[in-house]
């Protein structure tokens, strides 16, 4: 079996917005990862983006996580936005309605920018 890789990471960007970045597979078995960024992240009034760029694979366990992420926004008051879902990963959101939950943007920058709308 390959071991299945996902990295997660917190940063502040210059304009006080809050980047989660998450790269490799998102799936049952790494989304922990995830997970932890999300708990550890700074929801603030400036907002978080959660830059999915450097996905591979997303299942239903990292969907979870997200719409975590989307719970532990709306409770904290920090505008969410997702970032640079890949064309599969999109439609996916489609199918089951999540494109009407999140602000989706192709980049982390119109991702800030959107918050600020």
């Amino acid at each position: 079996m390959t071991q299945r890789i996902l990295t997660a990471a917190s940063k502040a960007h210059s304009s006080g917005v809050t980047v989660l970045t998450a790269a490799g597979e998102l799936d049952y078995h790494t989304a922990t990862e995830l997970r932890a960024a999300v708990d550890d992240a700074a929801f603030t009034a400036d907002g978080t983006v959660i830059d999915l760029s450097g996905l591979t694979y997303c299942d239903s366990t990292g969907l979870t996580v997200l719409v975590t992420a989307y719970q532990r926004a709306q409770a904290a008051g920090s505008p969410l936005a997702l970032a640079g879902l890949s064309a599969d990963l999109a439609h996916v959101f489609e199918i089951v309605g999540l494109d009407q939950l999140f602000t989706l943007s192709p980049t982390v920058e119109e991702a800030i920018r959107s918050l600020r709308r």
